[in-house]
Parts: structure tokens; C-alpha cells; sequence
């Protein structure tokens, strides 16, 4: 019986969902757009806050201006969700960036036969890193109505925190696929 030359269909999964959530999870941690403050009082209709997790953005719609840099007058940096996801956002970043290197070096394309170990491994790693940036975005928008914004303002969920998810899920799904290595793994020894 020779060994197939393919490779498995749950690795070719991971490899495609991981890279396309670092994307996502990369823009969406350096987009400063976690949430939008608009309507707020005493300023210009068409003017709108965007807070992410690094900066605060204010636009005006009607001529698409954008200055970003605004000062935190609410305290909003100081928040525990922001500074948590401050910190795990860019470590979720690190371990997918990791999770990928060991997972090209298990899934094999340039050997016979894929590393099922290293590629189990890679797929744990992965996994971890999406619920690491998934943690901060979830406790984001439990908190988002409850972050510090001018009274009487409109506040609705950035493009940044779906971002942030969709590449969070991605990264845990391709993580998974991954993960699934290990029953071949087992099934050889």
C-alpha cells in the first residue's frame, strides 16, 4: 500500500481559514473603528467619533475630513475591556503568526507525507489564538453600551469588532481543522 500524495483535506481547511483571520484580526486591530459615536451633542450632525483600541478618529461625513489622534477627554484608553484587548489582540496576532510557521512545516507539500504531530500541534496553537482575539472583542461588545461616550450620543459596533470576530472564528475553525491531525497522528502509533 503506498502513502497517498495528497494532502489531507482538514489541513488544506486550517491552511486556508488561518491566514485569512490574521488578515482580518490584523485589520481589525489596527483600525481605529471598534465603535461609532455619532450624534453627539453640541456638535455638527455629520460628525463622527470612531474608537478603536489605539486611537479615536473623528470624521465629518458630508465632506469625508478625518482627523484622528483626538484626545480622550472620557477616560475611554483607561477602560479594562480596552486595555485588555490593547494586549491580547497583538498576542493573538504573535501565536497565529507562530501557529502558521508549524503548520507549514507539518502539512507537508514538500515532503511524502504530512507531520500529523507538528500539524496537530499548529492547529492547537492556532485555536488559542483565535479565542485570544475573540475574548476581547466578545468582552468589547458586552461593555460597548457601558465604555464612557458624550451623554446623549448614538453608539452602534465599528467595522474593526466584526472584523475582529470573523477573524477570531476563522482563526478557531482553521484551528480545529488543524487540530483533527492528531487522530492520524494516533491512529499510527
Amino acid at each position: 500500500h503506498l502513502p497517498s500524495m495528497r494532502t489531507p483535506t482538514a489541513m488544506i481547511v486550517g491552511l486556508v481559514l488561518c491566514p485569512c483571520g490574521l488578515l482580518l484580526t490584523l485589520t481589525g486591530t489596527l483600525a481605529p473603528n471598534w465603535r461609532q459615536v455619532s450624534h453627539i451633542p453640541d456638535q455638527s450632525i455629520d460628525i463622527i467619533l470612531e474608537q478603536g483600541i489605539w486611537d479615536i478618529c473623528q470624521e465629518q461625513q458630508s465632506t469625508h475630513n478625518r482627523l484622528c489622534g483626538q484626545a480622550d477627554e472620557l477616560g475611554y484608553f483607561e477602560q479594562v475591556p480596552v486595555w485588555v484587548a490593547q494586549r491580547l489582540m497583538p498576542t493573538s496576532l504573535v501565536l497565529n503568526l507562530l501557529g502558521l510557521v508549524v503548520a507549514a512545516l507539518g502539512v507537508r507539500c514538500w515532503q511524502k507525507e504530512p507531520r500529523h504531530l507538528l500539524a496537530g500541534v499548529a492547529g492547537l496553537v492556532l485555536f488559542l489564538s483565535g479565542l485570544l482575539s475573540l475574548t476581547p472583542a466578545s468582552w468589547y461588545t458586552h461593555e460597548l453600551w457601558a465604555l464612557p461616550a458624550p451623554a446623549g450620543s448614538t453608539l452602534v459596533v465599528g467595522y474593526s469588532l466584526v472584523l475582529s470576530y470573523l477573524g477570531s472564528c476563522l482563526e478557531i475553525l482553521g484551528g480545529l481543522a488543524l487540530t483533527l491531525s492528531f487522530h492520524r497522528c494516533c491512529k499510527e502509533r
